[in-house]
């Protein structure tokens, strides 16, 4: 890469935002050559091209891409010329490469007083277009931006107007003389502004004598900036872009360009209404599963028998789970979420309802999962809860060897390309004898390794402390040793043939 300095890169960066327009002006391919550095005055001067523009308004030379070739000033001696001389050159040559006689015109990038780059406008001989009045004041507009960029003037600092999405020279120009006054319409800005409900003659007014409700123009011949705005009427919008044709440093007309972006707008809209609505329906669907929770809970305070009692609180706790999801997307946009911002919420809804002051756990969480599409936040929020809720059930039992350490339980979250991966882990009893989850099927872990299935993902438990594992499961005073438990849960985001392999742990 040409030795390119920050500043002068951001310059080069501003100018091929917006170069599009120069290029369709000029109905030809736009190259960019950045100089490269020589070892001694003989060595002959090479150029690199950095970047290339195709026109709309007409054919390009190059149909492939020519990114990263060189040329030498033999080849390109309009280029050379410009670089060494700081002045535009307009000349034909021969081209070997392309087999055809070229026009080029080479502009010099001027910044800060220096030339550090040169465009050059080529375009065939044999298919240059008759000139009309349209193709006259195109080039005549591109011959005045051509010297603002050659001077230094162009592109402008704040050249984010002008930034990718916006008017190209084909949605219609307008040509403002130095009073601000219509000079030229192409047919497409005709109709934009007729579409705008612009009656009667426009040549020789202003926009706002015409009718239109901006100060666009104002702006930038006031600021010799760009400016733009949206103008609507009649459910019809239409993007104005002024750009200030500068001489010297007084600006001596502007180039308006007008976009119809009506259809985008209603699109926008209907995206609006459309999320709205699905947030409504989220919210919904949470406080319908709230309701049935309470009732699940009124139906439990009546029962007696304890077994039947469990079942409706872990009823309940599930229905919760999910409820927090939708909690969730009823404030978010869109149909994905973050599930970190589930989980916090999830493990203080198992703190509550199954932890005690006799049976304290501490609960910590690491690490991010990034956002999930809703059906799969939905079933991983209800795994997590019945993982949780065995552990609490299972990994304390009496008998347990007791640390002056709160008992922990981690949440670890990773994710890689593509994958998910989550891993619970307690340093309670772990899974041997009966205590293995494989062993002693149950709802739970059911319904654990059918959503699990459903998601195409893989689950498997290990011992959290491998050595402890490998010894005796008690103590020589009787107790159980904590060995604790590690599930892991793998989970593909992306699904198909560009899912990947699952992100792996460094070794602790």
């Amino acid at each position: 890469m040409p030795p390119v300095e920050i500043e002068a890169s951001r310059h080069l960066h501003r100018l091929v935002a917006g170069w599009g327009m120069l290029s369709d002006l000029s109905f030809s391919d736009l190259l960019l050559y950045v100089p490269l550095p020589v070892q001694s005055e003989a060595e002959e001067k090479r150029f690199l091209v950095v970047n290339q523009m195709r026109p709309n308004t007409g054919p390009t030379l190059f149909l492939d891409d020519v990114v990263g070739r060189t040329m030498s000033a033999a080849q390109r001696p309009a280029v050379a010329t410009a670089a060494s001389s700081g002045e535009i050159v307009d000349t034909v040559i021969d081209s070997v490469w392309l087999g055809e006689r070229i026009r080029v015109t080479a502009i010099p990038v001027r910044f800060h007083d220096k030339v550090v780059a040169v465009i050059a406008s080529e375009s065939a001989l044999s298919t240059t277009r008759q000139p009309g009045v349209l193709e006259e004041v195109y080039l005549e507009v591109f011959g005045r931006l051509a010297k603002m960029v050659s001077a230094g003037q162009f592109p402008f600092e704040d050249e984010e107007v002008l930034a990718a999405g916006g008017p190209r020279v084909g949605d219609g120009v307008i040509l403002l003389d130095q009073l601000g006054k219509v000079a030229f319409t192409s047919p497409n800005a005709i109709s934009a502004l007729r579409r705008l409900r612009i009656s009667g003659r426009i040549q020789g007014a202003s926009l706002t004598e015409l009718g239109v409700e901006t100060d666009t123009t104002y702006r930038a011949f006031f600021t010799a900036r760009p400016a733009a705005e949206e103008v609507e009427r009649n459910e019809v919008c239409v993007v104005i872009w002024c750009i200030p044709l500068l001489n010297a440093s007084n600006v001596d007309g502007g180039l308006v360009l007008l976009r119809d972006i009506s259809e985008l707008k209603m699109r926008d809209r209907l995206l609006i209404s459309k999320d709205a609505t699905i947030r409504e329906i989220h919210h919904r669907v949470k406080n319908n599963l709230q309701t049935i929770s309470s009732l699940l809970r009124l139906q439990g305070r009546r029962l007696t028998e304890p077994s039947a009692k469990a079942a409706i609180e872990e009823s309940v706790r599930r229905i919760r789970s999910i409820a927090l999801v939708h909690e969730i997307l009823s404030r978010e946009d869109g149909d994905e979420v973050n599930f970190s911002e589930i989980l916090r919420p999830l493990v203080r809804m198992v703190e509550e309802g199954l932890t005690s002051p006799d049976r304290p756990l501490s609960f910590e969480m690491i690490g991010e999962s990034g956002n999930l599409p809703s059906p799969t936040a939905t079933s991983l929020a209800v795994v997590l809860t019945e993982l949780l809720q065995n552990i609490v059930d299972h990994a304390y039992p009496p008998g347990l060897l007791m640390s002056e350490e709160l008992p922990k339980v981690r949440i670890e979250m990773l994710q890689g390309a593509g994958v998910l991966r989550v891993d619970v882990i307690d340093d309670g009893v772990g899974m041997s004898g009966e205590a293995d989850p494989e062993r002693r099927p149950s709802l739970g872990l059911s319904i654990v390794t059918g959503l699990i299935s459903e998601l195409e993902g893989k689950i498997s438990f290990a011992p959290a402390d491998e050595q402890a594992a490998a010894g005796e499961t008690r103590t020589a005073t009787g107790h159980l040793r904590r060995i604790g438990t590690r599930v892991s849960l793998t989970i593909p985001v992306v699904r198909g043939p560009f899912a990947t392999q699952p992100p792996q742990r460094e070794a602790e």
